[in-house]
C-alpha cells in the first residue's frame, strides 16, 4: 500500500501548525465609505451595533453575500445577521433547539430532540473556556448577530423568540454526543422482543433507498486537467430544507474563505476554498462506538463490577418541559444510567450494556474548521484534520500547489479485542473496554495518487483510486466492510482514465444522465415481459411497456423516452425483494465496476412491471413520456426540466421527487449547491449553484433566481476579486442599516 501516503511522513520535519502565519492583507472593495445615524439604543443594542460597524457586506448578484469584517467576531456577526435576514425564523429557532427549549413553546412532539440537546448544552457550558478566543469570538458574534435581527425586526417573530442568545448556543449545535442509532441497532439485534427506550434518532441511514442522503466529491491532479491546475467538485445530497448557505468572508490578515456555512451556525462548512485550497466533505459510514457487556454486582443491583471491583451506576436526570394541547406547560423526567465508560443503553438480571463511543463530548469542531479555512499548505491542513473533531466525514482535498488529497477520516475506536458488529464484547476488565482511537495515520489516506484523481461517494475507502486498491491487511480491522454502490460505480466511470479535462468537461461528466442500474437489468427484464404464460401470451400494456424500455436509452436525460417507467418499476421492484436480491449476480470486489447485475427474481420484476404500469396509467403519465415532462425543479415562478435520479438507481446526479400540485414530480432532495473550484497560481475560479436559492422567503428576488440555472445543469462564476465583486454588487449596507445607511 506504498501509494496510501502516512501522515507521518507528510508531515516529517517541523511543521508548527501556522508559525508565523498571516493571510495576505485584503484591500477593501472600492466604494464610499457606509454613514451610521446617531442612535439612542438600549446597552444591549449599542453593542450590537457596535459589532455591526466593524463589518459591511457586499450582495452580488443572486444574493450572495461577502463578508468584509474587520475581525472574526464581526464576521461570526454577519454570518448570523445574514442568515436571519435570508430565512427568517429558522436560525434562531435552531438556537432554541439548541438550548433543548423548543418543546417549550411548540408541543411536545419535539421533547425527544430537547432532551438530547440539554446534554449537548450542558457538555457546550463546561468546555466553553477550552475553546481558542478566536473560536469563541466567531460563536459569539453569530449569536449577537442573530440577536441584533431579532431585536430590530420582532414583527418578524412569534413572541417566544427572545433575542438574549449566546456563544454557548451556537457550539451546543456543533457539540457531538452519543449515537442514539448504534445502540437502539444493537438493542433491536441483541434483543429483539425488548423495546430499547431510545427515542432519539438524529443518524441517517445510507443504505435505505428512499433516502438517498450522502454527498460526491472529486478532486483531479494537474496531470489530469487541460489547464494543469488541480480542480475540485462537490455536491451535497441532502433534503432541500437542509439549509446549505453560500458566502464569501474575508477577514484582512487572518481569514479570506468562499463556501457554504449552513444555516443555524457559523461553521456548518461542508465545502469551500480559500486563495490556496479547498475541500469537500462526503459521508462516511464507519461504527464509531461499541457497546460492552458488564456483570452486575450480585449483591447490588444498583453496581456493576470491572477488574473485581464494584462501582456504583450513576443515574442522570434530566427534566425537559412541553406546552400541552390546551396550552399550559407540563414536564417530563427522564433518567440514564450512566458508568465511567457511557451510557447503559439496556439491562439484564446479569448484566448491564454500555456504549462507549468516540463521538460523545466532542466539542470542537468549529475550532477544526476554522483552522482549515486559515490554513495554506497541505501540510498545515494535515495537521488541523488531525484533530478529527468533526468525526462523520471524508475529506477531499485539492490546493494550488497542484495537490490532491483523499482522507478517510474517523474518530475510530481502537479495539483490544476483534469487532463485535451489533453484538456485544464481554468486559471483565477495564484493559477490555477501549481507550485510545486509531492513530490518524493509520487510517486511509491517498495523496497525489496515480491516475490523477480521488472520488468519493459515500462508500467504503476500498476503491477511492482504482490505481491503488486498499490493503486491507494494513487497515484497522473495524473498518466497513468493502462496499461500492451503483453510485460510487458511476463515479469510477466518470473519474478512471488518462484523459485530460477542462472544468466544463468536468462539468458535464458531474451531470450525467446515465441510469446505470439500466445497463444491468433492462435486456433481461425485456425478455421476462415478452415470455408468454403457459399457451397465453403478455397482456398487451406489458408488452407495450417491453418496447417502451427497449427503445429507451438508459438515462435520465429531459427528452428521455422511457427512464420514468424504468425509475417507477426499479422503486416497485426494490421495495418487494430488496436491494441485496435485486440482481441474480451480486457485487464480486472483484468486478467492482460490472457487478451485479442480472434479475434476481424476475416472476417479481415482472409483477412490478405490471404496477408500475398501473401506477403510470393511473398518474396519467404516458408509459413513453419524457424524463422532462415529469420530473421538474418547481419552486417560486420556476417550472423546468430536470435531469437526475435517486441513487438506488445508480444516478451520479442524485435527485429525489415528491408529487407536486400538477401531478407531477418536483424534486425536494439530493443535488443542490454543486461548487466547482480551479486552483492556479494566482487565484482560485470557482462555479457554484445553488438549486433553492439564498433566501427561503418566498417573496425575496433570491427565492428562485437560481432554479432553472440548476435545473440546466449551469453553474454562475464565483466573484473572489475585489474588481469582481465590486462588478457584480447589487448591494452594500452594514447589518442593522439599509442600503442608504439609514438605521432599521
Amino acid at each position: 500500500m506504498a501509494q496510501l501516503t502516512r501522515f507521518a511522513l507528510l508531515l516529517a520535519g517541523p511543521t508548527a501548525l501556522f508559525a508565523g502565519f498571516a493571510a495576505p492583507v485584503a484591500p477593501a472593495v472600492p466604494g464610499a465609505e457606509l454613514d451610521r445615524p446617531a442612535l439612542d439604543l438600549p446597552s444591549d443594542s449599542a453593542s450590537e451595533a457596535a459589532v455591526a460597524d466593524r463589518v459591511e457586506i457586499i450582495r452580488t448578484d443572486y444574493g450572495v453575500p461577502h463578508i468584509l469584517a474587520e475581525d472574526l467576531e464581526s464576521m461570526g456577526f454577519a454570518l448570523g445577521w445574514l442568515q436571519s435576514e435570508d430565512h427568517g425564523l429558522a436560525p434562531a429557532r435552531l438556537l432554541v433547539k439548541a438550548r433543548g427549549q423548543y418543546a417549550r413553546f411548540v408541543g411536545r412532539d419535539s421533547i425527544d430532540d430537547d432532551f438530547e440537546a440539554r446534554l449537548r448544552h450542558v457538555r457546550a457550558e463546561e468546555m466553553w473556556n477550552r475553546l481558542e478566543p478566536e473560536t469563541r469570538a466567531v460563536y459569539d458574534g453569530f449569536a449577537a448577530g442573530v440577536n441584533h435581527y431579532v431585536r430590530l425586526n420582532s414583527d418578524q417573530f412569534p413572541d417566544w423568540v427572545v433575542p438574549d442568545f449566546v456563544g454557548v448556543d451556537v457550539l451546543a449545535r456543533d457539540v457531538q454526543s452519543w449515537s442514539r442509532s448504534d445502540a437502539r441497532r444493537f438493542v433491536e439485534s441483541a434483543f429483539p422482543a425488548a423495546d430499547s427506550g431510545i427515542r432519539q434518532d438524529n443518524d441517517i441511514d445510507l443504505d435505505d433507498p428512499s433516502l438517498n442522503d450522502g454527498s460526491n466529491a472529486w478532486a483531479f491532479a494537474p496531470s489530469r486537467t487541460v489547464s494543469r491546475n488541480a480542480i475540485l467538485l462537490r455536491n451535497p445530497h441532502l433534503g432541500w430544507d437542509a439549509g446549505y448557505y453560500e458566502a464569501h468572508v474575508r477577514v484582512p490578515g487572518v481569514l479570506e474563505f468562499y463556501g457554504d456555512f449552513r444555516i443555524g451556525g457559523p461553521f456548518g462548512i461542508v465545502g469551500g476554498f480559500n486563495g490556496r485550497l479547498g475541500w469537500a466533505t462526503t459521508n462516511n459510514s464507519p461504527t464509531l462506538s461499541q457497546v460492552y457487556a458488564l456483570a452486575r454486582d450480585p449483591s447490588d443491583r444498583t453496581r456493576y463490577l470491572l477488574d473485581d471491583t464494584s462501582y456504583p451506576i450513576r443515574q442522570e436526570s434530566v427534566t425537559v418541559p412541553y406546552r400541552t394541547g390546551e396550552g399550559s406547560l407540563a414536564s417530563e423526567t427522564r433518567s440514564t444510567g450512566w458508568t465511567e465508560h457511557g451510557p447503559i443503553i439496556h439491562e439484564t438480571p446479569d448484566h448491564i450494556y454500555v456504549l462507549k463511543d468516540a463521538r460523545d463530548g466532542e466539542f470542537r469542531r468549529g475550532e477544526q474548521f476554522l483552522k482549515m479555512m486559515q490554513a495554506r499548505t497541505l501540510p498545515q491542513w494535515m495537521e488541523v484534520m488531525s484533530m478529527r473533531a468533526h468525526p462523520s466525514s471524508n475529506f477531499t482535498y485539492a490546493d494550488a500547489a497542484g495537490n490532491i488529497v483523499h482522507f478517510y477520516n474517523a474518530r475510530l475506536p481502537a479495539l483490544p479485542h476483534p469487532p463485535t458488529g451489533d453484538t456485544a464484547a464481554l468486559a471483565r476488565s477495564a484493559d477490555d473496554i477501549w481507550s485510545d482511537l486509531v492513530p490518524v495515520e493509520d487510517l486511509p489516506l491517498w495523496i497525489n495518487p496515480p491516475g490523477g484523481y480521488v472520488q468519493q461517494a459515500n462508500d467504503t475507502p476500498d476503491y477511492t483510486n482504482l490505481m491503488v486498491p486498499v490493503d486491507r491487511d494494513t487497515l484497522p480491522p473495524n473498518l466497513p466492510e468493502p462496499r461500492l454502490r451503483l453510485r460510487s460505480q458511476h463515479s469510477l466511470l466518470l473519474t478512471h482514465g488518462d484523459r485530460r479535462l477542462t472544468m466544463e468537461e468536468i462539468l458535464d461528466l458531474k451531470h450525467s444522465s446515465r441510469i446505470l442500474m439500466a445497463g444491468r437489468v433492462v435486456d433481461e427484464l425485456v425478455v421476462e415481459a415478452r415470455k408468454p404464460i403457459a399457451a397465453n401470451l403478455r397482456p398487451s400494456y406489458l408488452l407495450d411497456a417491453a418496447t417502451v424500455l427497449e427503445l429507451w436509452d438508459g438515462t435520465a436525460d429531459i427528452h428521455s423516452r422511457g427512464g420514468t417507467l424504468f425509475a417507477v418499476w426499479a422503486e416497485e421492484y426494490i421495495r418487494e425483494v430488496g436491494m441485496e436480491e435485486a440482481f441474480r449476480v451480486p457485487w464480486d470486489p472483484a468486478l467492482p465496476l460490472a457487478t451485479p447485475y442480472g434479475l434476481g427474481d424476475p416472476d417479481a420484476a415482472v409483477l412490478a412491471l405490471k404496477s408500475a404500469v398501473d401506477t403510470m396509467v393511473a398518474r396519467r403519465w404516458p408509459l413513453d413520456g419524457t424524463w422532462g415532462e415529469i420530473h421538474r425543479v418547481i419552486r417560486g415562478d420556476v417550472n423546468e426540466p430536470v435531469v437526475g435520479c435517486p441513487a438506488f438507481l445508480g444516478c451520479f446526479r442524485v435527485l429525489s421527487y415528491e408529487p407536486s400540485d400538477d401531478d407531477r414530480l418536483q424534486a425536494n432532495r439530493g443535488d443542490a449547491w454543486v461548487l466547482a473550484v480551479e486552483f492556479g497560481d494566482q487565484r482560485p475560479t470557482a462555479r457554484s449553484v445553488l438549486a433553492y436559492g439564498q433566501s427561503s422567503r418566498p417573496d425575496s428576488p433570491h427565492f428562485d433566481d437560481q432554479a432553472a440555472m440548476f435545473a440546466r445543469g449551469e453553474l454562475k462564476p464565483v466573484a473572489w476579486t475585489d474588481e469582481e465583486i465590486a462588478a457584480r454588487a447589487i448591494r452594500r449596507y452594514r447589518p442593522g442599516a439599509t442600503a442608504d445607511g439609514v438605521e432599521r
